[in-house]
């Protein structure tokens, strides 16, 4: 059976932002700590930017747009996610290019943390 949004997925992971490609620089082939990330992976009707499975996280990089018009939808797609087990981190395209380190740390806090209780963690 096909996954969902199959199409699509692969046209985001041959269309990827500067910073997505950043992030999936260190995110791919287990290298942050071993973790194994997904990349553009569709879960519901939403296409995660990257996708630990292993620990229900997923990890968004948003451009300007999110901050400002859709705002509102973001926080209605985490809240349905959420409802599905799944923690979303967000960042900014600008704190991946210029803060790469703090993302990293950000995501392994967030990890070691979610062997605990659900809960929903928003990065503005």
């Amino acid at each position: 059976m096909k996954r969902p949004n199959i199409d699509k997925s692969r046209s985001l992971r041959r269309n990827q932002t500067g910073a997505e490609r950043k992030l999936w620089t260190i995110l791919r082939d287990r290298r942050l700590n071993g973790i194994k990330f997904r990349r553009q992976f569709s879960i519901d009707i939403y296409i995660l930017d990257f996708y630990a499975p292993e620990f229900n996280l997923a990890v968004e990089a948003d451009g300007g747009q999110h901050y400002a018009e859709n705002a509102e939808k973001d926080a209605t797609r985490a809240q349905r996610l959420f409802s599905r087990g799944v923690h979303v981190l967000r960042f900014s395209n600008r704190d991946i290019l210029q803060n790469i380190e703090g993302v990293c740390e950000t995501i392994l806090q967030t990890i070691d943390r979610g062997r605990h209780p659900l809960t929903l963690i928003l990065s503005p």
